[in-house]
Formats: C-alpha cells, sequence, structure tokens
C-alpha cells in the first residue's frame, strides 16, 4: 500500500519514488536507485529490504516478511523478476525498446533507389527533379513555370551571399544567353568571400553562438569571433561537411600531420584551426553563480549533449537525463553514456563558476595557440605578459593551497595532543604556517590587481575543450540530481543508432573523437540527412523535414522521404561538399521555378509540401540590413578582425552588446562580424526575429510586426 498508485480503490502517496504495481515502477526503482537487478538477487535493493541486513533498509517497517515469502520472491529475481500478468512467465518489456525503435524511419539507413519514372520527361534537369514531379504527377498537378532571369540572380545571390546582385552582374546575365548562364552564376557566388559569410551564420544559429556567458552573470567571451571566423574559412574552403563535423567535436584530439581517421579519410587541417574549431563545444551559456562544482559541471555537460545533438542529429537527447526519453528510443542509460565523453573534457571558455562572488579567477583558462600563429601574435608582448601573469597566479595558488592543507593537519594533530602536553611544537610550526599564509595571500592579492586585461590583450588565445588527465565514466543521476548517483553506465553511444558495432571506448581518453567519427559516418543514419535537409531549408525556406532540429517522435515527416535519402546519399558520394550539395540542388528545375499562384495546386497542396512553386521568403535581419547598407554606399565589405568584446573589462556587461551595431568602427560592416551578446541583442536583430543565441536554432521565428 506504500508502493501503489492506489489502495483499497484510494489515491495513495507512493513513498520512496517506488512504485511496486507496474513492471515499468519495479525496473525503474525509486529515490535510492534501481530497485530491482533481474538474475542479480544481492544486487537488487527490494531484496536486500525485505531480508532486513540493513538497520537503515527494511521494509516492510514494522513486520520482516516470513523466510518463505523472501525466498520466493528471491527466486522471482533469478528468474529475472517476470511480470506473472503476462501470463508467459517472461520478463515484460519494461522501458524501451530499442529494437523496435529502430524500425522508425529517421533510424533507418538511407536506402539508394533510381529516380521513379514520370510522364513529362522534359521538365527535370536532374535526379531530384524527378523525385519531386512523381509525387505531383499521381496527385494530378503541375509544376510553376520558370522564374524569370531577374528574378532568379536576385533569389541566388542572396540565398549563397545574402548580398542583392549588382547593376554589372544583373547586365552581365541578362545578356548571357547560353545554356550555362546559370551554373556560372552559381559558380561565381560560390567562390565569393561573401559565400562562407552567410552560409557560416546560418551554422552559427545552429550551435548557439555567442560572445557572451549570458545567464545569471553575462561575462565577455573574449576570444569567441575565432569559432566565428573559422566556420566562415570552413564554409569558403568547402571543407569536407564530415571534417569540419569531427574538428569542431574533437579537433584538440587529431594531430595535423595524423593518418586518415575516417573511413574515407582526410589530412586533418592546421593545429591552431583544429584548437579554434572546439569552440562548438564551449560557447554556450554558464551558470557562473552555481555554487555546487558537480552541478555546475553536469549543467555544462547537458549543454553539450543538446548542442551535439540537435545540430548534428536532429534528435532531442537532453530530454533523457531525468528520465528515458517519452517518445524517442533513447533511454536514460544511454544519455549517461554520453555524459561519460563530456564529463571527461575539459571546457576552455575563460570561466569557471563564479560560486556567488569574485571577479577572475586563476583557474580560468583558454586554448593557447601557438602552432601557425603569426609573428605579431608570437611575438605579442600583451599575450606573453598574461601568459607568464597566469602561469604565477597559479603557482602561487597551488603552493597556498597545499598549505592550508598543511595547516588542517597541524590542527587536527594538536586537537589529539595528550592534554599534559600543551602542543608546543604544533603551535610553533601552526603559527610559522599561518604567517607562510598570510605572506602568499598577499602576493596573491597584488599579482591579480597587476595582472594584465585579458580581454584586452590581443593574444594568441581561443576558446575551446581538452581531455582532463583521467577520463572516467560517469552514474546515472537519479531524476537528473547530483545528489543522488545511482549505477556507473559505461562511456558509449546511442544504441537505436547503431547500424554496425562501433569503435570502442578508449581507457585513456575521453571518447570524443570515437564519438565524433561515429556521428560523421557514412554508416550514421541521421547526419547527412539532418545537413541536406538543412540545406534545403535555406534554397527553398523549408526543410523536406520541416521541423529541422527535430526528426524524432514529436518533430514532422518527411515529404519525400525517398527526395531526402536521395540527397543524403549524394552528399556522401560528393565527400560531404556542401557546396557541391548546393550546385546539385540550385541547377535542378526545382529551385529554379517561379513562385507563382495556382488554384488547383493550391486546393490540393496549400502549404506547398510538395513543392510544386518556389517558395516566397522574407529576407533575414543580416540581408535586410546589409542590402540597406549596399543601396546607400555605404556597406564596407571588407572582414573585421577580432572583436570589440575583447576590448570589454572581463566583468559584467550590462546590456553593453546592444550598442555594438551602431559602434563606428562597425557601422558599414556587414551583419555577422557584429558581436552577439548573449541578453542584450542590438535593437535590430530583436526586431527583425533574429535566432535567440542561448538556443538551437535551425529555424528561425517568422512574425508579421
Amino acid at each position: 500500500q506504500c508502493h501503489a498508485a492506489e489502495h483499497e480503490g484510494k489515491a495513495v502517496k507512493i513513498k520512496g519514488g517506488l512504485r511496486l504495481d507496474t513492471a515499468a515502477g519495479v525496473m525503474a526503482g525509486g529515490d535510492t536507485g534501481e530497485a530491482v537487478v533481474p538474475g542479480d538477487p544481492d544486487k537488487s535493493l527490494l531484496i536486500k529490504a525485505i531480508r532486513w541486513t540493513d538497520d537503515d533498509l527494511q521494509m516492510p517497517p514494522k513486520e520482516k516478511l516470513s523466510d518463505e515469502q523472501i525466498r520466493v520472491l528471491e527466486q522471482w529475481v533469478k528468474m529475472g523478476a517476470p511480470d506473472p500478468r503476462t501470463g508467459e512467465g517472461k520478463p515484460a518489456q519494461v522501458g524501451i525498446d530499442i529494437e523496435a525503435g529502430k524500425e522508425y524511419w529517421a533510424y533507418v539507413p538511407p536506402k539508394k533507389q533510381a529516380p521513379p519514372t514520370v510522364k513529362d520527361k522534359h521538365w527535370p534537369k536532374t535526379d531530384l527533379d524527378q523525385f519531386i514531379l512523381a509525387e505531383l504527377e499521381a496527385k494530378g498537378m503541375k509544376p510553376a513555370w520558370a522564374a524569370d532571369k531577374l528574378t532568379l540572380l536576385r533569389r541566388a545571390t542572396y540565398d549563397l551571399t545574402g548580398l542583392p546582385p549588382t547593376e554589372a552582374e544583373i547586365h552581365a546575365f541578362l545578356k548571357d544567353a547560353s545554356d550555362e548562364a546559370f551554373e556560372k552564376v552559381i559558380d561565381r557566388l560560390l567562390a565569393s568571400r561573401h559565400f562562407g559569410e552567410r552560409w557560416g551564420r546560418h551554422w552559427l544559429d545552429i550551435v548557439r553562438y555567442a560572445e557572451s556567458t549570458g545567464m545569471t552573470r553575462n561575462y565577455p567571451y573574449s576570444y569567441a569571433w575565432r569559432y566565428r571566423d573559422y566556420v566562415i574559412d570552413s564554409f569558403n574552403k568547402d571543407k569536407p561537411f564530415d571534417q569540419f563535423i569531427v574538428e569542431q567535436m574533437a579537433g584538440d584530439l587529431l594531430k595535423s600531420d595524423a593518418k586518415p581517421t575516417h573511413s574515407r579519410g582526410w589530412v586533418a587541417s592546421t593545429r591552431d584551426e583544429q584548437l579554434i574549431a572546439t569552440g562548438f563545444l564551449a560557447l554556450g551559456p554558464k551558470g557562473l553563480n552555481e555554487r555546487n562544482q558537480l552541478q555546475y559541471t553536469m549543467d555544462n555537460v547537458d549543454e553539450q549533449i543538446d548542442v551535439v545533438s540537435r545540430s548534428l542529429l536532429a534528435i532531442s537527447v537532453s530530454c533523457a537525463r531525468c528520465h528515458d526519453h517519452k517518445f524517442d528510443p533513447i533511454p536514460t542509460a544511454d544519455y549517461y553514456a554520453l555524459a561519460g565523453i563530456f564529463r571527461s573534457t575539459d571546457i576552455m571558455s575563460g570561466y569557471n563558476a563564479r560560486q556567488g562572488g569574485g571577479n577572475k579567477q586563476a583557474g580560468d583558462k583558454f586554448m593557447v595557440l601557438t602552432g601557425d600563429a603569426t609573428e605579431s601574435e608570437k611575438d605579442d608582448a600583451a599575450a606573453k605578459a598574461l601568459r607568464q601573469s597566469r602561469q604565477r597566479i597559479a603557482a602561487v595558488e597551488k603552493e597556498l593551497s597545499d598549505l592550508q592543507a598543511d595547516l588542517k593537519k597541524l590542527q587536527a594533530a594538536l586537537k589529539k595532543q595528550d592534554k599534559k602536553d600543551n602542543g608546543s611544537e604544533f603551535k610553533r610550526l601552526i603559527n610559522e604556517k599561518r604567517s607562510q599564509a598570510g605572506k602568499l595571500q598577499s602576493e596573491l592579492k597584488e599579482l591579480k590587481k597587476d595582472a594584465p586585461d585579458e580581454a584586452a590583450a590581443k593574444g594568441n588565445f581561443a576558446m575551446g575543450v581538452r581531455d582532463l588527465g583521467k577520463p572516467s565514466d560517469t552514474p546515472i543521476y537519479i531524476k537528473g540530481e547530483v545528489e543522488r548517483p545511482g549505477k556507473v553506465v559505461p562511456r558509449g553511444y546511442l544504441q537505436v543508432m547503431c547500424t554496425t558495432t562501433p569503435e570502442p571506448m578508449p581507457s585513456d581518453s575521453s571518447g570524443r573523437l570515437e564519438l565524433a567519427q561515429w556521428i560523421a559516418s557514412p554508416n550514421n543514419p541521421l547526419t547527412a540527412r539532418v545537413a541536406v535537409n538543412r540545406i534545403w531549408q535555406h534554397l527553398f525556406g523549408e526543410g523536406i523535414v520541416r521541423t529541422v532540429d527535430n526528426f524524432g517522435i514529436t518533430g514532422e515527416r518527411p515529404n519525400n522521404l525517398a527526395l531526402l535519402d536521395h540527397l543524403a546519399l549524394k552528399l556522401i558520394e560528393k565527400d560531404w561538399s556542401v557546396k557541391g550539395m548546393i550546385k546539385e540542388i540550385m541547377l535542378s528545375r526545382a529551385y529554379q521555378m517561379s513562385s507563382a499562384f495556382d488554384e488547383k495546386n493550391f486546393n490540393i497542396d496549400a502549404e506547398n509540401r510538395m513543392v510544386w512553386r518556389q517558395n516566397q521568403r522574407r529576407l533575414e535581419v543580416e540581408a535586410i540590413r546589409d542590402a540597406m547598407l549596399m543601396a546607400a554606399g555605404e556597406l564596407d565589405l571588407a572582414p573585421v578582425e577580432g572583436s570589440p568584446v575583447q576590448k570589454l573589462a572581463i566583468g559584467e556587461i550590462n546590456g553593453k552588446g546592444s550598442s555594438f551595431d551602431s559602434d563606428k568602427q562597425l557601422q558599414s560592416k556587414r551583419s555577422v562580424y557584429i558581436p552577439i551578446v548573449r541578453s542584450s541583442l542590438p535593437g535590430m536583430f530583436e526586431l527583425f526575429d533574429f535566432a535567440e543565441p542561448s538556443l538551437v536554432v535551425g529555424n528561425r521565428s517568422i512574425t508579421t510586426v
């Protein structure tokens, strides 16, 4: 009656969070962890409780069960804890059925299939056109006619660079009557430096890029801009998307002269670039006021799991932090298998928890870049002074910490002295240690006072992550509460997506590299699909899966799964070339259609899910602002070096971010270079639906105000 939802027809309060009237409740356990370990009575808390061998755990509390009753329950656990209500004498299915979950469309690997046959043989320009036309013809629909050349040029130029076409570009395209005229436009735009600024910004939305911590104490991220530039450069270089993934998740674990680390293989890029790439895992919002260090760590781990799973796989793994995922086949154990990987990772963001007070801490750290720094960066006096200051502060704090530990031991020893012995020697040592500690504290105070301004120093630093010295697995924290650790889960992968046996987790490193390669593998059923769906969204206004960040049960189904799979496999075949995939889509008849209205088609498919015309799309705030400056002849297209955030003192930002769009040095620059400070967006950005920089945003809101 203490562990059931009701007793004698009346609802009761469940004691200890343990419910024993359902198979799922038995297996889920209660506040103290798992109640039953099927097959092992000695490890089952339920059996321990009824045996009364522990004074603190005796159930039922008033009267012990008979030996026969205990024996029956022990035998039941040995049998695997079957549910007698199933009538089969077998354990009832509890929790998540992983194998059944693998039947969901998103976890079934893409299948290669020939483009469908169509009646109108002249309309398709590419294979993807056949997938679209076949669907339309099946409904008795016809696609819209082709867009006029000026419309097509404007569409392509905004899509690829975020800028309007120039007068010269318009005249050149209108005069070019060749069959390759539009392909030449695409090639020119893809080769433009402004392509990376446009498509890099799309990626920055997804990875919640910002230049401050946000949350309780909004401190500046002095070197976040390096990651911004890394992203822009990666898109301009057409870095293979699988390599792009691995560098961001585990660039610190790659070597510049490494042999290929992927089944397809690549030669990793320069060391500094790899380190900067890991800013992907360090850029998230941070609750600097959290006093519980373990809570602070696990909150950061959760944020990292969320950005990795939603940006790359479009599934919400973080929902399994406190319990098995309510909808998707992701058990809590899988969440903590990933959590062990990220808990074994050290975040180099420049900040630790403030723990309710204080300013700079010597424990705060950045990545130090050295490999490909310019001579001016290597010789930068401010950077050198900052490094030396940090090293000296860390050394003094270590010495002070050791001294305080010695003091505690001496004070404890003094208390144990015989009353006849006044402990004079201990007292002398204690006074000596206190004097030394006082001198160190004074020295530390002066060192911190005189420390160079790390934000103003244009040193060769970056945000990123690195492995902790000793990687380890993590326990399941019951209901997500760090004060209630349960069984330890080995580091690993999401079971439902393991189409082949993945690499085992190493004992000497976090496992981030193995996880990254697993995500970037052609065998992963989601990665390529999610990537091409995002590309499609930016070229058509909506994804083939409209919930671009959610391919799970609560997300929408693909409008055309065969087309999505065709494009995903095409991306892999093209060596994960984003530019190649974009060009493939833009050369299609579907992309080049007009947005003309057709009443018959509208009555059948009002939302244009079958792509019978191009969607009308609004410009984002960056394109609006940049086009206004360009029209006024004031747009300075040169990239911005660094960020004004570097000049901010380490401390509360207090609304300073919103003024950056009016900064004289930035007023004429492209919008992608205006710093994004959490909780302090420029007014124009807020007005025109800019992405919330603390969240994964693959699809910005569109409002009419």
